[in-house]
């Protein structure tokens, strides 16, 4: 275990990328950047990172700020869950007294904070030795060690978090939590990993057996559900209606125009028949005038099928939960890739 640690972070050290969260200590700031490249690649996520910090400079600032702000700054990014989270727990803390906790056990009790970002942060931060395991790690440690566990859940029983457990280098845990994972996106990847540049293929299994191939073992991921968006797209001058989607459903809290989803794809004359038209426009004859689409827009388990229908605005109804959000103003609104890729064509 020794030599295997001593490996890592010569390698790291020498290796590793310039990314600006190394660069501090502050755990408010190695908190926002884990939350970010869980969901990203860190070429994109570095961008995500210094916008976000240049609007929260500090969990003050994040704590005072309003959803619809936080949202905006995450838009793109997906997964808007975890910048809810984040600002909740922004406000767990102020209204706990205003410090950001110090501690794995601390932390954990945080909205949205689980076992692997209490760990990240209480190791980069404050030294405390708590091995992470992400995909990256798992990989590794799969293929180091032989272990056939499956990536997915990281039970506090498993395999793999007990060998991360017992590897962990308790002078230097934050740097050895960092290693582990460059060691995964560098070298140690998915498909076709640089084994020659392996600072440690003179002890991995998988290595030796010519198994990298086969470990971790995969799982097969569950098929995506088709979902059918039918975009109500209502223009009143130099103003489009939208709204905030409400649901517990994805994109919770971002703006889109009035929707009607249905079961499959339908025809403009099946849709103006359906009770969610009439319960937004009544039976004043109102019918689309136009209709671009189907656009596709894949999401990690769902597959969106979209249409917008361009209906007649001149005399529009007072639409219940949803608002005339003009030109100049439609910046300040978080939206969905999906809509946001619209908007981009409307203004073309």
């Amino acid at each position: 275990m020794v030599e295997i640690r001593k490996k890592l972070r010569d390698w790291y050290m020498g290796n590793r990328r310039q990314l600006p969260w190394r660069e501090t200590t502050d755990p408010y700031r190695i908190w926002v950047s884990e939350i970010i490249v869980q969901q990203t690649r860190v070429d994109q996520g570095r961008d995500y990172y210094l916008r976000f910090l240049e609007r929260f400079p500090d969990l003050e600032s994040l704590a005072a700020a309003k959803e619809e702000e936080v949202l905006k700054i995450w838009q793109g990014l997906g997964y808007y869950s975890r910048a809810r989270n984040m600002h909740a727990a922004a406000k767990q803390v102020k209204e706990g007294g205003g410090i950001f906790p110090a501690s794995y056990s601390g932390l954990i009790a945080l909205k949205g904070i689980g076992r692997y970002t209490a760990a990240a942060v209480s190791s980069m931060a404050f030294g405390e030795p708590r091995a992470v395991v992400d995909g990256n790690v798992h990989r590794v440690l799969s293929r180091l060690l032989g272990i056939e566990e499956a990536a997915g859940g990281y039970r506090s029983s498993s395999a793999i978090l007990q060998a991360a457990e017992k590897l962990i280098d308790l002078e230097d845990p934050g740097t050895h939590n960092q290693a582990m994972m460059e060691l995964g996106a560098l070298v140690c990847t998915p498909r076709q990993p640089d084994c020659p540049s392996c600072p440690l293929n003179e002890h991995c299994v998988a290595h030796r057996e010519g198994r990298t191939s086969e470990l971790p073992p995969r799982v097969k991921s569950p098929a995506r559900r088709n979902r059918y968006f039918n975009y109500l797209v209502i223009r009143s001058g130099q103003c489009l209606w939208m709204g905030p989607r409400k649901k517990k459903d994805i994109w919770k809290g971002l703006y889109e125009f009035p929707l009607i989803e249905t079961p499959r794809a339908i025809s403009a004359g099946s849709l103006v028949r359906t009770r969610e038209w009439t319960d937004l426009f009544g039976n004043n004859g109102l019918r689309p005038s136009g209709v671009s689409g189907p656009v596709r827009h894949i999401l990690s388990h769902q597959e969106i099928h979209a249409w917008f229908y361009l209906v007649p605005g001149e005399n529009p109804p007072v639409l219940s939960g949803y608002e005339k959000v003009c030109t100049g103003e439609m910046d300040r609104y978080p939206v969905p890739k999906l809509i946001s890729n619209y908007l981009d064509r409307l203004s073309d």
